[in-house]
């Protein structure tokens, strides 16, 4: 039996108090939405059928890479049920659906997956969880055999049914010709004028229909995000599983509670990360390396026993084996640092390779440029890369020496071994292994004296 995924992504989510449209809010980095469509995906449905309202033109907009999207109008929000009346047309009889949420975002597949098998050949299946504190939930109503009678939302029920702990999830999967016929008998006579999706558990009940379930594995998977207190309650709880997957693969974290995965990390062993570390988008870090307190990595490759040092920012660049950097670096994209190459504090770099075994240890700032194997970046140099139309390359040849205080201005090549004199300002090419020096003649004015400050009143 195939399968289809209905999404319900409709929702203004006025309690975000916000202009972006709920489901696009991050966490961990990822919108709520994409990561519920990440995890559908991995079913490998026929088609994914999602429910838009509210600011529609930006989620839409947000997902043009996704190929296989049905875009479905909820024009007045009526509810969960009207929701999925209005993809329930575009499903086919003979495939199981499964109904979600996008503001949902941590669902696991392996639930799903549980709920899918459970319900199997059976007209519907629903997702269920156990809570303390079911306030604000529907819900479960059983008959004494033990058998799925109803869902009762909250404002809907008796005061003995809110004393229920089996809570629905709102999560189902329904056979698409039950779904379709259901659907025509969900009326909306109940304290919100709404049409809900849960009514379809009675109706199919009505008919004979057995209800299978499934329960969730943890609360916070089916939790929704309703307002960024929820938001905020819940990046943590994601921050802190991340946290102690990294812990039982062996890497060593200073703080779990202090780094934020923000993408996909994958380290070596022996991995070392302080404390305020942010991992953002696809990034690896090789065996033995230590990363300090306060850097932000993002979509970057770091290699063996590399040292990045604290309050260092590395986006799309590529550190080899045995390389440092900071602190307070920043590395910008398109960078290529080798083996044991050195970058130092207060250093910019965009869009260069720095040779193994280069340093480029203070205050300078490197750009478009290619430094060869062990040449040696003074103090306060800066390559003049940009000429207010477009970019140029500086080259600097292996083992060359430029000293503090010089200005690069690109195009230009430093030959190998060349010797660059402090204060140097190079407009012209430097020939290897020769002394260049580049200054203004230095004079003094006579009779020059300093400006006096005006007194109060003159």
């Amino acid at each position: 039996m195939s399968l289809e995924v209905i999404i319900l992504a409709a929702g203004k989510g006025k309690r975000m108090h916000s202009s972006v449209p709920k489901v696009l809010y991050p966490l961990a980095g990822k919108p709520l939405l994409e990561r519920v469509l990440n995890t559908v995906q991995a079913l490998n449905p026929e088609k994914i059928h999602v429910v838009y309202g509210h600011e529609g033109k930006k989620v839409q907009d947000s997902f043009t890479h996704w190929n296989n999207l049905h875009w479905v109008e909820q024009k007045e929000l009526l509810g969960t049920g009207h929701a999925v009346m209005q993809a329930a047309p575009s499903v086919k009889p003979q495939n199981q659906v499964l109904i979600l949420y996008g503001d949902v975002p941590l669902i696991s597949q392996v639930t799903l997956e549980q709920l899918l098998t459970n319900t199997g050949n059976e007209p519907m299946g629903i997702l269920t969880a156990e809570v303390s504190n079911p306030y604000g939930y529907g819900r479960i109503i059983r008959d004494k055999q033990g058998h799925i009678q109803a869902v009762i939302e909250e404002k809907d029920c008796t005061p003995e049914q809110r004393k229920i702990n089996e809570v629905n999830t709102g999560f189902y999967a329904i056979q698409g010709k039950q779904l379709v016929a259901w659907l025509e008998q969900v009326k909306n006579d109940n304290a919100q004028d709404e049409y809900y999706v849960t009514d379809l558990v009675g109706i199919a009940v009505d008919e004979g229909a057995k209800i299978q379930h499934a329960k969730a594995q943890s609360m916070e998977e089916v939790t929704g995000i309703n307002d960024k207190k929820q938001l905020a309650q819940v990046e943590r709880y994601y921050q802190q599983e991340m946290a102690e997957a990294l812990l039982l693969k062996g890497v060593s974290i200073v703080d779990p509670r202090r780094i934020d995965i923000r993408g996909d990390l994958d380290v070596g062993k022996d991995v070392f990360i302080d404390i305020n570390v942010i991992i953002d988008g696809d990034v690896k870090i090789g065996d033995n390396s230590y990363i300090g307190p306060n850097c932000i990595i993002k979509n970057s490759r770091i290699g063996k026993n590399c040292e990045v040092r604290a309050n260092s920012l590395i986006e799309d660049s590529q550190l080899d084996n045995g390389c440092y950097v900071g602190p307070f670096a920043r590395l910008r994209p398109g960078n290529k640092i080798g083996e044991y190459a050195e970058v130092g504090n207060f250093i910019e770099i965009k869009n260069s390779i720095i040779h193994p075994h280069a340093k480029v240890h203070h205050l300078g700032y490197v750009g478009d440029a290619d430094v060869g194997k062990g040449a040696n970046i003074g103090a306060g140099t800066i390559t003049c890369n940009y000429d207010g139309i477009s970019k140029h390359k500086t080259h600097i040849g292996e083992n060359a020496f430029i000293g503090s205080g010089t200005e690069l201005v690109a195009p230009v090549n430093i030959g190998d071994g060349a010797f660059i004199a402090a204060g140097s300002t190079v407009t012209q090419d430097a020939p290897a292994n020769k002394l260049t020096i580049a200054r203004a003649k230095q004079s003094t004015v006579q009779g020059w004296e300093s400006p006096k400050k005006r007194k109060q009143g003159e």
